[in-house]
């Protein structure tokens, strides 16, 4: 399996024979007496777990307040989808590039730590994982500050993504429409969250929605799902993320039901701005804005239902 993941990473990203590695020159030209340093070359490899691990401090230091147990559910989405730059054997630069499907994928963890800026590691890291995404529509959350640097790229801005946050103080709900996903739910869960994502994406889901590190809850009503919601630890706090629902009776509930996993502590949601009933469900407990992202697509935007969507998955897969 290793080897198969291999040969396909290095025939897309044109890589030598030497498995993962690709060689290229800070400027993108071959200086005048060909001879490269060291310290100008950048190697650009699949992510192994310790380096999925140290993107996601990265992340944490640039204020994302990524989850505590997020690696292993972001490489079962695609496990070749995460690329580290490295100067020598230090990395300095990573990429998430996620294929989802043969038509989508979404783009994160675009960093280059500060002190290797402005060499133009982070330009050809990110060809390498655009070259990975081929010709699939891509989706991003990028700062605000960045979006004319993907406009030129050929990303269009689709809506604003913003992230509230505060210390609402909710008791645990008792209603038997408020159900664990278990493995009774888990199909039928799979099946509601198909629309409100872009393509198919069971493998990070499956692993999504297990009970050991993080909580699932479903609305069931009459025998039929009417939205769901997952909240797990993170560096500061707790996320609730995604958060769906048929209506803001279900979405107000589930809110309610995950938020109190939190006893007290600070409760962040990552939300679209154009559903007005989400803004107004996170200032109804408190909530206030932290930082926004700008979502955007370079392809066919996705026709996805925001007016149901009251929290996102997670700014790093969409």
């Amino acid at each position: 399996m290793h080897d198969l993941r291999d040969r396909t990473i290095r025939s897309v990203l044109a890589l030598p024979d030497d498995p993962y590695i690709l060689w290229l020159d800070q400027l993108g030209r071959a200086r005048p007496d060909m001879i490269q340093e060291a310290r100008n070359q950048l190697t650009i490899r699949v992510m192994k777990r310790h380096d999925l691990d140290l993107a996601i401090d990265w992340a944490a230091a640039e204020g994302w307040n990524p989850g505590l147990n997020d690696a292993g559910c972001f490489q079962a989405a695609d496990p070749a989808g995460f690329l580290v730059g490295c100067v020598g054997d230090e990395p300095v630069a990573s990429i998430s590039v996620v294929r989802y499907s043969s038509a989508f994928g979404f783009l994160g963890f675009y960093i280059v730590r500060s002190d290797q800026r402005r060499r133009g590691f982070g330009y050809r890291l990110w060809q390498a994982g655009m070259a990975y995404l081929g010709d699939r529509t891509v989706g991003l959350d990028g700062v605000v500050a960045q979006q004319e640097n993907y406009a030129r790229s050929g990303f269009v801005l689709a809506h604003r993504n913003v992230r509230f946050g505060g210390t609402p103080q909710i008791e645990p709900r008792q209603d038997e429409r408020l159900q664990a996903i278990g493995l009774d739910l888990l199909e039928a869960v799979l099946s509601y969250d198909r629309p409100f994502f872009a393509a198919p994406r069971e493998a990070f889901l499956r692993c999504w929605l297990k009970p050991d590190a993080r909580k699932a809850i479903a609305f069931v009503e009459d025998g039929t799902i009417k939205g769901y919601g997952v909240t797990r630890a993170c560096r500061s706090g707790y996320k609730i993320g995604p958060l769906f629902a048929d209506t803001e009776r279900e979405a107000d509930l589930l809110f309610q039901a995950l938020a109190s996993q939190a006893k007290g502590a600070s409760v962040f949601l990552d939300l679209p701005e154009p559903n007005r009933a989400a803004l107004q469900l996170a200032a109804k407990y408190g909530l206030s804005p932290v930082f926004e992202t700008a979502r955007m697509y370079r392809g066919e935007r996705p026709d996805l239902p925001l007016s149901q969507t009251y929290g996102i998955s997670t700014f790093e897969l969409g």
